[in-house]
């Protein structure tokens, strides 16, 4: 059993509060076949990472990648009730103290308050989504501002991460960092982890929040 206290929580979206991933991997694959890149490396590249991010890595820093952008958006828009909880995920978010927590998320701001929202989470306070900062995961810059978003440090933070680029970008800012699900890459070595979110607790503590692990 593992015990952590921290001031903060910052959670990911994608892969960790909510599974996504045939409605990424269709779209996604449907851009790999249409542009003409193997749709193999594209996957491979997009879970946890900004789209345009992943647009500009492949079509060039400098290309006009918003057609791109706006068509995959209003694919995902149009997939996105397929979307289920990862299991656990709304119990544990709604366990966490008030004003203890933010999302911190690749995705575009309206589409992932509309998703979390349909499935269940609790209204989100704060929240670091994509139009939020300039450089994205494996960045630090989105959980320094997710951590400063609620007022406290990124080290007396815990992150939640499903995707290297995510967990990359948790480490680099000082934060601890929890696996969710199988991800082993070595970014993850000798990092906490959990398969889902039923495996983990949390509640108010001294610090602020107290998080408990198998």
């Amino acid at each position: 059993m593992i015990r952590l206290e921290v001031a903060g929580v910052l959670l990911d979206m994608d892969g960790t509060l909510i599974d996504s991933t045939a409605t990424v991997d269709l779209v996604w694959g449907e851009f790999a076949r249409e542009a003409g890149f193997d749709r193999d490396q594209v996957l491979a590249r997009v879970h946890g990472v900004p789209a345009r991010a992943t647009l500009k890595h492949f079509l060039g820093e400098d290309a006009d990648v918003e057609p791109w952008f706006a068509r995959i958006f209003a694919m995902e828009e149009s997939l996105f009730e397929a979307d289920v909880e990862i299991p656990g995920a709304v119990a544990a978010v709604r366990a966490i103290p008030a004003g203890r927590w933010a999302v911190v998320t690749s995705a575009v701001r309206s589409s992932a308050l509309r998703r979390l929202e349909r499935l269940g989470f609790p209204a989100v306070d704060r929240m670091i989504a994509a139009e939020d900062v300039e450089l994205g995961k494996p960045h630090p810059e989105p959980y320094v501002r997710g951590a400063r978003a609620l007022g406290v440090d990124p080290s007396d933070c815990v992150v939640f991460e499903d995707a290297d680029a995510g967990v990359r970008a948790g480490l680099a800012s000082g934060a601890t960092v929890v696996v969710v699900g199988s991800l082993r890459t070595p970014a993850t070595e000798g990092l906490a982890r959990v398969a889902d979110m039923r495996e983990v607790r949390f509640a108010s503590s001294e610090r602020g929040v107290a998080v408990t692990l198998p």
